[in-house]
């Protein structure tokens, strides 16, 4: 594949985080592929601006519109899954493949009891403490190079409760059927919580498949950068050419 031939791709971030979270798998794919990633409302240098689904799919689309290839893959972690399959759901034609990585449970019913409580718990927290846990967390577990721009780029704390009131409820295994596109569901092969609907998602769209990161968690592009790295590279060339 040249230069000229490869698929753009757009990585959309988690929860708490923004675009410096895919500063390792921009470092290696750039060479092959466009590749850009957003801070989505609330979150990175959109701190200020209110959280929305809505606002979230356009700053995906206008992210896609920058590379100025036609339709790209999306990869989205987490909440940036969640936001990713509601661009497939609003924008398919501006969609050519989708990885969702730690975001194929159902936000409905009650797996999203606990979800509902952390959401609610946040705000009594101050932030200050909250960044110096995530910072001393991410420090201890992951290498300077993984974890530095993450930790520079602050974490926005401020914006889970609408965040992810507006995720939970809405996203089942059905939300597949809205994509329209090839889809990559690749998980962290210990992150329970999170691929706990992985198969009823599978087999609800009929091109998607499961991948596995052996040993890693919800931040399985953290535990294994190579690995994430090399699903996202290997897929990308697998999809098909825009007609």
């Amino acid at each position: 594949m040249t230069t000229a031939d490869a698929v753009p791709v757009v990585f959309v971030h988690g929860t708490r985080f923004s675009a410096g979270q895919w500063s390792m798998q921009l470092a290696a794919l750039r060479d092959e592929f466009p590749v850009a990633a957003v801070d989505l409302p609330g979150h990175g240098k959109r701190s200020a601006q209110p959280w929305s689904l809505s606002s979230a799919t356009e700053i995906i689309a206008s992210a896609v519109d920058s590379l100025d290839r036609g339709p790209a893959l999306i990869v989205g972690h987490s909440l940036g899954g969640y936001a990713a399959l509601e661009f497939a759901r609003c924008r398919p034609e501006r969609l050519r493949g989708l990885i969702l990585a730690g975001a194929s449970a159902s936000t409905r019913g009650l797996r999203a009891v606990p979800y509902r409580w952390v959401a609610g718990l946040v705000p009594r927290i101050p932030a200050d403490r909250l960044a110096r846990w995530n910072d001393r967390l991410l420090r201890r577990l992951y290498p300077p190079e993984v974890v530095e721009a993450t930790i520079r780029s602050g974490y926005a704390f401020h914006v889970l409760p609408a965040a992810w009131g507006e995720v939970l409820g809405r996203f089942g295994a059905d939300a597949m059927r809205s994509v329209k596109a090839p889809v990559l569901i690749l998980n962290g092969e210990k992150d329970v919580v999170f691929r706990s609907g992985e198969a009823d998602f599978a087999r609800a769209h009929p091109h998607a498949r499961v991948e596995l990161i052996p040993r890693a968690r919800h931040l399985a592009n953290f535990d294994d950068p190579d690995a994430f790295t090399d699903a996202v590279r290997r897929f990308a060339r697998q999809l098909p050419a825009v007609s």
